[in-house]
């Protein structure tokens, strides 16, 4: 089932709360463009059957202080913030009244690049934690699938665009990012978070 409801409405018919706020910001390829040439992105690594393999996905890590976030059995320690993502921070801090104090950065260089099905529920983040997706450069779908009815959903993440997950969200749903042949541009991700201190 596609959802495409009304920016802000839940996503989600039980257990979570996801929100789509739609457009959010109004030169996304001007920070596509500068985020891909700034930031040191590293391929991200995963452990698979016990051996650590890198991903063509590329990663950064930012944070408040040197956090360490651990998920796939690799800890990564966090960058000082730029002043461009500090203040796209700020942009969707105000947007929501919430603060964060980090955030994972993802690069998908084109649509043969993406992400397996998974939870947000890393003991660092808190039990309901509150996760913002921001969206620069390609459009692509988003999954959902709940943990036991297996249940699934999905939005189109545009341009710009701005996505919440809250609540039990990452308790009871797993999401997905499916490859997609159509899709020739690179997209990056910035997903806001808070490490429990």
């Amino acid at each position: 089932m596609d959802l495409f409801s009304a920016y802000g409405d839940n996503l989600l018919p039980y257990d979570g709360e996801v929100n789509y706020y739609g457009r959010l910001l109004t030169n996304p390829d001007d920070h596509l463009t500068s985020l891909l040439v700034k930031i040191p992105w590293k391929n991200d690594q995963v452990f698979v059957n016990g051996e650590l393999r890198s991903t063509k996905r590329k990663v950064a890590w930012y944070g408040d202080h040197t956090y360490s976030y651990t998920y796939s059995g690799v800890t990564r320690q966090a960058l000082s913030w730029t002043t461009e993502l500090l203040e796209l921070k700020q942009l969707v801090e105000n947007k929501l009244a919430y603060r964060f104090n980090s955030c994972l950065l993802n690069l998908y260089n084109d649509g043969s690049e993406a992400m397996a099905w998974h939870s947000d529920d890393e003991a660092s983040l808190g039990k309901n934690t509150t996760i913002a997706s921001l969206t620069l450069g390609a459009e692509r779908k988003f999954m959902f699938k709940h943990k036991t009815s297996r249940v699934t959903t999905s939005v189109l993440l545009e341009q710009g665009s701005l996505l919440v997950m809250k609540g039990a969200t990452q308790s009871h749903w797993l999401h997905s990012l499916p490859p997609s042949t159509k899709t020739l541009r690179p997209r990056i991700n910035l997903t806001f978070r808070t490490i429990i201190e």
